[in-house]
């Protein structure tokens, strides 16, 4: 019963750190791309550290008997961890491309 409670707590924590992952990446008004990408990258080691531990836990590497056990990686705060990783690095460089390549053309078209 306890193992199922520190599941859950464990599980809510992974959600709860992978949210400031997505604040810092997009949402720091007034910040250029670079100062962004260094801040997510450490929400990014720290919710990693979270999700992993989270993983641990649901993976239960500790019984003798692994034929019920899952791996590190099929666990779903893993999963989701690495899902949410891909999705914010793929949107960040494509927001940062568009920035770099378009933006300077908005401004010329302006009446």
């Amino acid at each position: 019963m306890l193992l199922d409670i520190a599941k859950a707590l464990s599980f809510f924590l992974s959600i709860l750190s992978l949210g400031p992952v997505w604040l810092s990446a997009f949402f720091v008004p007034g910040s250029r791309m670079e100062d962004r990408l260094i801040l997510a990258l450490e929400n990014i080691a720290l919710a990693g550290c979270i999700c992993f531990l989270s993983g641990i836990l649901f993976a239960r590497p500790w019984r003798v008997d692994t034929t019920n056990g899952e791996h590190l990686i099929e666990t779903l705060p893993v999963r989701m961890y690495l899902w949410t990783v891909l999705a914010v690095a793929v949107l960040f460089f494509l927001s940062w491309y568009l920035e770099w390549s378009f933006v300077p053309w908005m401004g010329r078209n302006q009446p």
